[in-house]
């Protein structure tokens, strides 16, 4: 099965109530008008060159894995350098993303995250049926997602020990798909470390 066929098999399971994750992202949003949604699309808004940078890198890290296991195989004294620097790598374009000012440390919040929508806390009370302009930094797969949502729920934060007094629940309207496919890889690797983690406990 190739990766478009695993994408769309995983987006139809997530559209049936799973593969959902709780999280902690950095997010920033605000209220749009509904017009707003309809007749524009965040997918021609310059986050990253549309992604030629997230694009490129994954390309690269396919190229590199075949490369890398012929490698692995003659010297692996030089894979274990090339994976340490492709590390490294890997936290420079971290540090630049979380550099840019809208997404700093203050606008990181807990999530539970699909490729269908999102539910996350805030600070103010957000009416049912607004609509909002929402942004995600997703480190996992070093992806800045630009979205609209439509208000679900809102209701107040069932954890009381949180500072956070409001949970508010949206559902994607006009979600691009590289968008999509973004949230889904996001969401795999997440659900992929978390199962590594409960396996070492």
């Amino acid at each position: 099965m190739d990766i478009v066929n695993i994408l769309d098999s995983i987006a139809r399971e997530d559209r049936r109530g799973f593969f959902r994750i709780d999280d902690k992202v950095n997010l920033s949003y605000k209220v749009v008008d509904e017009q707003a949604v309809f007749s524009t699309s965040l997918a021609g808004e310059d986050l990253l060159s549309n992604f030629s940078l997230v694009t490129a890198l994954d390309a690269l890290d396919q190229e590199s894995r075949l490369i890398m296991h012929r490698i692995e195989k003659k010297e692996p004294e030089i894979a274990e350098y090339l994976k340490i620097l492709d590390s490294k790598i890997s936290l420079l374009a971290q540090s630049f993303f979380r550099q840019e000012a809208e997404f700093s440390e203050n606008n990181e919040c807990y999530v539970n995250l699909s490729a269908s929508g999102l539910a996350f806390e805030c600070n103010e009370a957000i009416k049912e049926n607004e609509f909002l302009e929402v942004k995600l930094l997703l480190t996992s797969c070093l992806a800045v997602i630009a979205i609209y949502g439509k208000v679900v729920y809102y209701k107040k934060n069932p954890n009381e020990s949180k500072t956070t007094p409001y949970l508010v629940g949206i559902e994607y309207v006009n979600l691009q798909e590289q968008d999509r496919e973004a949230l889904i890889k996001h969401v795999v690797k997440r659900q992929m470390k978390q199962i590594r983690e409960d396996r070492a406990n």
